[in-house]
């Protein structure tokens, strides 16, 4: 077996390394065409029949029983207005994918990394991404939040 001398190993352990930072950075990327969620088939009126149901009642989604919180669930941000109405759009920016965050005080989607801004129903308001995140409708029925397509 041929020995490997101090150079060719640290050679080696350096390009490992930036082979799982090129992996992790690479992740964050994300291609938002792929819904999070099933839309259903539909009952013919306009409804889907499928989507997430969130139990306010439980401890996992406690933070939408206060206005201004939000969660994240299945690749998107669902959240309570300042007045009180749930909201979702997809959780990720799609200038790089990075996760918004609602900001009540301001009633906006806000992504950390670079600024971009979006309003309530996706929509950009400053850059800079360029598309608007994908809106989802919201039913609460009881302590039950169904969000849908």
């Amino acid at each position: 077996m041929k020995s490997m001398d101090r150079k060719q190993f640290m050679t080696l352990v350096g390009t490992s390394i930036g082979a799982i930072v090129l992996q992790h950075c690479l992740s964050g990327c994300k291609n938002e065409k792929d819904d999070p969620i099933d839309p259903g088939t539909g009952d013919g009126d306009g409804s889907s029949t499928t989507g997430l149901s969130l139990d306010l009642s439980t401890s996992a989604y406690s933070s939408l029983n206060t206005n201004g919180g939000y969660v994240y669930v299945s690749g998107i941000i669902v959240a309570r207005t300042s007045a009180g109405a749930y909201i979702a759009v997809s959780q990720a920016c799609t200038h790089q994918g990075v996760s918004v965050q609602y900001r009540s005080t301001n009633n906006d989607f806000y992504c950390s990394a670079h600024g971009s801004r979006f309003s309530t129903t996706g929509s950009v308001l400053a850059g800079p991404a360029t598309s608007a995140l994908k809106q989802y409708q919201t039913e609460l029925t009881g302590t039950t939040l169904r969000v849908f397509e």
